[in-house]
């Protein structure tokens, strides 16, 4: 069977505050007066005149803007809820940790019961972790960020305290073979 064809129309609206020139746009500016007017009409405060953001791009609309269904009740949008606690990202943060902590030492080989010392990837798996937390910097939640402020200040701390002993060694060993 063959299905009707419908017409899709499209509408473009043009949302930018400001021509090309920089001026405010004609409907913009009569836009905001109305809202003046009716918030006056209705003793309120009149609301800020949008403003375009970082990039050019607009200011959302207010809802002061959009018309409501008579006898609907105002719509607000609901507070952003506080990340919720991923046990992938925790168990992540740990290996990658625990891989650091390896690399620098903190366990022996279990071939030859010496410990491993690898300063080079052990500064690897560190910025990796300091990637991820500027990366996720503000969408974690409280325990995640904890987690991997405490591991990368372990580390850190580990990683120079084993770079201040290879150093030296190597001053010693120097110091033998004159």
């Amino acid at each position: 069977m063959s299905e009707p064809k419908h017409d899709e129309t499209f509408k473009v609206v043009d949302r930018r505050l400001f021509t090309a020139e920089g001026e405010l746009r004609k409907d913009v500016a009569e836009q905001q007066d109305r809202e003046r007017n009716a918030a006056s009409v209705l003793g309120a405060t009149p609301a800020s005149p949008k403003a375009p953001v970082a990039g050019g791009a607009p200011a959302p609309a207010s809802s002061a803007t959009k018309p409501e269904p008579r006898g609907a009740e105002p719509t607000t949008q609901p507070a952003l809820d506080t990340p919720k606690r991923s046990p992938a990202f925790e168990n992540l943060i740990r290996s990658l940790g625990q891989n650091a902590a390896i690399l620098l030492g903190g366990y022996a080989d279990p071939q030859t019961g010496q410990p491993m010392l690898d300063l080079e990837g052990a500064r690897e798996m560190i910025d990796m972790l300091d990637a991820l937390r500027e990366k996720t910097r503000g969408n974690l939640a409280s325990e995640e960020e904890t987690l991997v402020i405490d591991v990368l200040g372990n580390l850190k701390l580990a990683f120079m305290e084993m770079t201040k002993a290879t150093a030296a060694a190597a001053m010693q060993d120097k110091a033998k073979s004159r």
